[in-house]
């Protein structure tokens, strides 16, 4: 266990620190931490000396001190220290913060290593793209080498993914998001930092931000946002526009920060059919009350009103269809390959749901039009149909076959398929068309 020190310089500490390095046979200071690697490493002790954690004499010994008997120790100048900083280390000091991360969706994230996706990673790429690319962002385990200076392995060390497995047994990594060694929370506030891990093909909440006009108003007024101060409160410190901290962490007149980032999320958007979450309606009416101080009711009423309408959609058109044939095909034991990912129809299941559904989901949340529409259910409907469904039929069973057609033939949502273009577009015209939606917009939650 590392030792428990306060995060304040008072005469306690004092006593405290010699206390401590007593029990280990520490000679180190932060004098000495400081006059060392001030010149060895400039970049990273400015960063530390311009930080909050410096302005109020939180040392370099504060965060790094081990004991002897820690697995990740080792002595380093007379002192036993760990290069590795973990939530549980933060949570001396960050108690609340650090109960909230490591109960959150994020500290999960390093999880994936027992996933689909880094099943995927691991047998169509191979460890490399797996350790610099999902554990880079999930986190990886971490794993201890004996033989290296630091005892961390270089497989796993550097890693600084949200959900990182840590070996004091705590998951997940504060610098994700605070970056080492200023742990600047302006930088926090700010959408490119969860940039990093929140783009791409499965979940470009960068991309879908950056169009919305929350993000259009960013841009425009970053400067006027007050990001440094140490209050910010939406609609109080600053108006301007929300970032992603604003919506799904920081505080609001009502609420107090948190760290737990699923708090204000009604609906789970990552698996192949979407689902409300646990508590949701409280969930969401604490994501209302951020939107509110910038917005009406009416128009936030209005906002989960079309959203939730695009998910049921995505939902009963798309995603329930392709699950049940995909169970069906599973079922039957007619994919020839054995291993997963081998046969084409689970690659095309695959991006119809963890890819194109995704995109067009999270489109409509963060009011990304095109992300709803081009990259989403455009891309949805083309795989859906021309791919998916093919691929489906190429295995000749008797009994999918049967709901395929049933499907296609009999369900309004995809009859579309089998109709002249000038009877569609009268029906557009006139309305006929979107009562078959209708139903989309009022499903009972």
């Amino acid at each position: 266990m590392k030792i428990k020190l306060r995060c304040k310089a008072t005469s306690a500490l004092g006593i405290l620190l010699v206390t401590a390095f007593a029990a280990t046979g520490a000679a180190a200071s932060n004098d000495s931490c400081v006059s060392c690697h001030q010149g060895k490493n400039p970049g990273m002790y400015k960063q530390w000396k311009n930080s909050k954690h410096a302005a109020n004499d939180v040392s370099c010994i504060d965060c790094h001190q081990a004991d002897q008997k820690d697995v990740d120790a080792f002595k380093h100048h007379g002192a036993y220290i760990a290069t590795l900083v973990t939530p549980k280390d933060c949570g001396r000091c960050h108690e609340q913060e650090a109960e909230q991360t490591m109960n959150s969706y994020h500290s999960h994230a390093g999880e994936i290593l027992d996933s689909k996706d880094a099943y995927l990673a691991h047998v169509a790429g191979g460890l490399p793209v797996v350790i610099t690319g999902c554990e880079t962002c999930h986190g990886g385990k971490v794993k201890i080498d004996p033989k290296s200076p630091n005892k961390l392995s270089p497989e796993t060390w550097p890693n600084s993914g949200i959900g990182r497995i840590n070996p004091d047994g705590s998951k997940g990594s504060c610098n994700a998001c605070h970056s080492r060694h200023s742990f600047s929370a302006a930088q926090a506030r700010q959408p490119e930092n969860c940039g990093k891990c929140h783009l791409g093909p499965d979940h470009p909440q960068k991309e879908i931000y950056e169009e919305s006009k929350h993000g259009i108003a960013y841009r425009a007024n970053k400067d006027s946002m007050n990001l440094k101060n140490d209050e910010w409160i939406v609609g109080k410190n600053y108006y301007e526009a929300p970032t992603c901290a604003t919506c799904h962490m920081s505080a609001t007149r009502n609420q107090k920060i948190t760290h737990d980032v699923g708090d204000r999320i009604s609906w789970t958007l990552r698996p192949p059919i979407s689902k409300h979450k646990d508590n949701w309606q409280k969930k969401r009416d604490s994501m209302k009350d951020v939107c509110l101080n910038c917005h009406q009711e009416r128009f936030v009423d209005g906002h989960y009103y079309q959203y939730d309408g695009l998910v049921e959609l995505y939902n009963e058109k798309f995603a329930k269809p392709a699950t049940e044939i995909m169970n069906m095909v599973k079922k039957k034991g007619l994919m020839k390959k054995p291993a997963a990912f081998s046969n084409d129809i689970e690659w095309e299941y695959w991006e119809l749901w963890h890819h194109e559904g995704r995109r067009a989901r999270m489109g409509a949340a963060m009011m990304g039009p095109d992300y709803t529409w081009w990259h989403g259910i455009y891309d949805v409907a083309h795989n859906f149909y021309f791919k998916f469904i093919p691929e489906a039929q190429h295995y000749n069973d008797p009994e999918i076959n049967a709901y395929i057609d049933n499907l296609l033939q009999n369900d309004p949502m995809h009859t579309w398929l089998n109709k002249p273009t000038k009877e569609l577009k009268a029906a557009i015209r006139s309305g006929e068309l979107q009562k078959v939606y209708r139903k989309m917009f009022d499903q009972k939650k």
